[in-house]
């Protein structure tokens, strides 16, 4: 069994680093494609096909009574292994049990609520928080700008690679532009530091490393939160400086929503959610606010209406007329 999962990882690990996926991409659908063939009691992958994958998932929705998110991303590595690994089309998976998706409202914080947790929050993790709330960006996101994707000039910042491999350009606030200023003399002394100890190169994307061999130790390239130990590339074994990882924000965040005495189910997310929600409180096109947040359809934005205290949910209560 364990010799099939390693043949299968090595190809896996191949197939999806020359379509440049991300690593977290990489180590989910590697985790998937072991479980499916531990499910199976060790069958070789290519000894099975929709029926066997209809057991997994349908195991996976029943019994294991996983999110419906979490299903789908284990189809999603299931079609890349039988696809691109093995050379094979996946018919009809028509006998599954889908876990269901439940329709819930986004959390969102008042202005008031917002401003009480950043203030609990200092140094990096209280800019971050000013970013994923006075910018809209998801947290990967915002731990993934490079010192180049900062325009102060424009009062923009463009996010590469968003979700769905899109670019996309949001507004920078005026109010955080001097905290990332002073933020970024001190990362570029850390990335100087850096280079006068032989290291100072940071992960590129994609070929660029070898069209452009020298663009990995600019400071244009650097990130603008980089972690705090020069860690070794899983992929490369290079050892360079990456991002702060985002479950260390998300840990630094949490202790600030409950030290400020909110008791609503937020976290990092919840940023983005507000900003959003805000927006459209004071008056802005949902178009715009779509375009801002990178979404694809404005079914999606609009989910932010249900807060709004305009329109046809804004009615009041017969206590209250």
């Amino acid at each position: 069994m364990e010799q099939i999962i390693k043949e299968m990882t090595r190809q896996m690990r191949e197939a999806i680093r020359v379509r440049h996926y991300s690593i977290r991409t990489e180590e989910a659908y590697i985790n998937w494609v072991g479980r499916y063939v531990r499910f199976h009691r060790g069958r070789h992958p290519g000894e099975m096909g929709e029926r066997e994958i209809n057991q997994f998932l349908t195991h996976l929705a029943v019994r294991e009574n996983v999110a419906a998110s979490t299903q789908n991303q284990a189809l999603c590595a299931l079609i890349f292994l039988y696809k691109e690994v093995l050379q094979r089309e996946i018919g009809e998976l028509e006998e599954i049990v889908w876990a269901k998706k439940p329709k819930r409202l986004p959390v969102v914080l008042t202005r008031g609520e917002a401003q009480l947790i950043i203030e609990q929050l200092s140094g990096e993790y209280r800019l971050i928080a000013l970013l994923l709330y006075g910018s809209g960006l998801r947290l990967i996101e915002c731990l993934r700008l490079r010192v180049k994707d900062i325009d102060f000039d424009y009062n923009q910042i463009v996010v590469r690679d968003g979700k769905g491999e899109k670019d996309r350009i949001t507004l920078l606030p005026e109010r955080v532009k001097n905290n990332l200023r002073d933020h970024l003399t001190r990362v570029k002394k850390l990335h100087e530091s850096d280079r006068k100890d032989g290291y100072g190169r940071v992960y590129l994307p994609y070929a660029l490393e070898k069209k452009y061999p020298n663009a990995d130790r600019e400071w244009g390239w650097q990130y603008v939160f980089p972690a705090s130990q020069i860690s070794q590339d899983p992929r490369s074994g290079l050892k360079r400086r990456h991002h702060l990882h985002e479950s260390i924000v998300q840990r630094v965040v949490h202790h600030a929503i409950k030290k400020a005495g909110i008791v609503k189910p937020a976290g990092c997310h919840t940023f983005r959610h507000s900003f959003a929600t805000h927006l459209l409180e004071n008056g802005y096109d949902i178009r715009t606010v779509q375009e801002l947040l990178g979404h694809n359809d404005v079914k999606t934005t609009m989910i932010y209406t249900h807060v709004l205290k305009q329109g046809g949910l804004g009615v009041k209560s017969p206590l209250d007329s």
